[in-house]
């Protein structure tokens, strides 16, 4: 996969004096359905996140509150996406290394992804994720 399929997806926001609302459908306004849910936060000062890739697995990435970097690899192409708006969402395909780093003070990161959490699905060895891509 190459990282040109990672894009930032525009989310609805509908408007209100009283507060604006956010909402996400699976495979609706993003290219799978939801089978997980989860966040990160109180991410210490200088910490990295992430420094992974998954074999199969589909997520959105949703700076919630206050904001962090994410940085792509697919291998032979790196970019590094600014989230700061919980309107935002980066989707990440498969066989992407990522690595989130540069959190905010309070930020919380919410992650959407296509399946349950399982091990198998990781890489967590770089040399062993370039060694997948290139055997694609």
């Amino acid at each position: 996969m190459s990282i040109n399929l990672c894009s930032i997806i525009d989310l609805p926001k509908i408007q209100d004096p009283r507060g604006n609302l956010t909402f996400i459908e699976g495979g609706n306004h993003i290219p799978f359905d939801i089978q997980r849910v989860y966040y990160l936060y109180d991410v210490p000062g200088g910490s990295e996140r992430g420094g992974h890739a998954h074999k199969d697995l589909h997520q959105l990435i949703i700076a919630m509150s206050g904001s962090f970097d994410v940085l792509l690899d697919d291998g032979k192409e790196k970019r590094r996406v600014h989230l700061n708006r919980s309107y935002n969402g980066l989707y990440i395909c498969p066989m992407i290394w990522r690595e989130l780093d540069n959190f905010s003070s309070a930020s919380v990161c919410m992650v959407l992804a296509s399946n349950k959490y399982d091990e198998v699905d990781y890489y967590r060895d770089y040399a062993e994720f370039m060694r997948a891509k290139w055997q694609i």
